[in-house]
């Protein structure tokens, strides 16, 4: 998917929410454990009631990967289910790989060849030559991790080094990798006021934003000081809609819970 296609559901849909996929049989509502591949069943049933409200999914590979061969399996089904039905939804293996050259390559096949994904997350820490490889595939998205959320996030993305703070570094040099145009950044909702930075040294690239809802994140902040003239923001919720409900009408619970996200978007846009 390239970026102008992204943009274009964002328009016609009036949302640039993403959806994350991060399935806990511990949370499911327990009728679908009698399912021959729970997992399959619960993200079918989420696709099927929100394909409408969103123009991203993204599962979180962890969440799959500690189920086995079985999880994989469940992912798999999940993105061919996604491409075939609603091949306009950008959607994002959150796997936050990044290894050296040879084996990123391995990486981004996986990703971007065996299961189709558009985008996969990324982490920069090994430099130029483990984020590159992922770069090279035509109309896929590589997604940099930058400020990230989570309260350890200050252990060093924010250190100064040379009187520059580190994930300003790694935001300012990754615009020199080759095929970098293909870059977009994680950025948490907990850190809105960095965004004004953030936009100041990459004003157009898109930005994945997890965090609202569950992790406390403000929607109206991120937007207030990360959106562009293109939107360029993907705003990620899982826990807060997946599991809104653990009955048997949790599809319809967690549409009204993106419905209620999607809302708030159409009226930030027709600002």
């Amino acid at each position: 998917m390239t970026t102008q296609q992204l943009i274009t559901q964002i328009k016609k849909k009036k949302s640039f929410l993403c959806i994350g996929l991060d399935v806990d049989l511990n949370k499911i509502p327990k009728h679908l454990l009698e399912e021959e591949d729970p997992i399959f069943a619960f993200n079918k049933a989420i696709i099927d009631a929100t394909h409408h409200l969103c123009v991203g999914y993204k599962p979180n590979t962890a969440f799959y990967e500690a189920y086995g061969i079985k999880g994989w399996q469940a992912l798999e089904k999940t993105i061919n289910y996604i491409n075939k039905n609603h091949p306009e939804i950008f959607t994002i293996a959150d796997a936050k790989r990044g290894d050296i050259g040879n084996t990123s390559t391995m990486y981004a096949k996986a990703f971007f060849e065996d299961l189709a994904f558009d985008s996969v997350t990324v982490a920069p820490y090994m430099g130029k030559d483990s984020v590159e490889p992922f770069l090279a595939f035509k109309d896929k998205h590589t997604i940099l991790l930058a400020l990230t959320s989570n309260e350890g996030a200050f252990d060093f993305q924010t250190k100064s080094v040379d009187g520059v703070e580190l994930y300003k570094e790694v935001l300012e040099t990754s615009k020199s990798w080759k095929n970098s145009e293909n870059l977009m950044y994680v950025v948490g909702a907990t850190k809105a006021e960095y965004l004004l930075d953030i936009r100041k040294i990459i004003p157009n690239s898109f930005l994945l934003v997890p965090g609202v809802g569950a992790q406390g994140g403000n929607l109206q902040d991120v937007c207030k000081y990360g959106m562009n003239d293109s939107v360029g923001l993907l705003i990620n919720s899982s826990r807060g809609i997946i599991y809104a409900s653990q009955s048997e009408d949790f599809a319809n619970a967690a549409a009204e819970k993106a419905r209620e996200l999607q809302l708030q978007m159409k009226a930030i846009l027709s600002e």
